[in-house]
C-alpha cells in the first residue's frame, strides 16, 4: 500500500519551479526520477528533494500542474508542508513574473522585501 500523499499546487513552469527550489537553498535533482517511500514504494517525479532519512519530496506532472509528492509521516524539512509550499510558492511566482516580464522587454528596478515576506517588485521598460 502506498504512503504516498499528493499535494495540489499551482505550478506550471519546470525552470521556475527549479529557480524557487535553488533560492531556497534546497538541494534537488531533475528527473524523471523515482521519489523514495514507505516500504521501497516510488513514484517517479520531474523534480525530486531527496532527505537524510532516506524519504523524498518530489514534484510530479499531472497534466495540469506540479503536484508535491511526498510520504507524510516522513517530512523531515524545516517547519511544515503548508509552511514549505508557500515558501517555494513565492519564490516560484516571483521567477514566474520576472521571466514572463522580461520576455515583454521589461526588466526589475526596484526590488523591496517587506516586514510581512511579500515582495514589491517595479518593472520598467524602456520604449523605443
Amino acid at each position: 500500500m502506498s504512503h504516498f500523499s499528493q499535494i495540489k499546487t499551482q505550478i506550471r513552469n519546470l525552470d521556475s519551479l527549479k529557480s524557487a527550489l535553488s533560492d531556497l537553498g534546497m538541494d534537488w535533482k531533475a528527473g524523471p526520477s523515482e521519489v523514495r517511500g514507505y516500504q521501497g514504494s516510488t513514484h517517479n517525479a520531474e523534480v525530486v528533494i531527496e532527505q537524510q532519512n532516506g524519504y523524498d519530496i518530489g514534484f510530479a506532472w499531472n497534466g495540469q500542474e506540479y503536484s508535491l509528492v511526498t510520504d507524510l509521516q516522513f517530512w523531515q524539512q524545516n517547519g511544515s508542508v503548508d509552511r514549505f509550499i508557500k515558501q517555494v510558492t513565492q519564490r516560484y511566482a516571483y521567477h514566474t513574473i520576472v521571466n514572463e516580464s522580461s520576455r515583454k522587454g521589461f526588466q526589475v528596478a526596484e526590488q523591496q522585501r517587506n516586514e510581512d515576506g511579500s515582495i514589491r517588485l517595479v518593472l520598467q521598460r524602456w520604449g523605443a
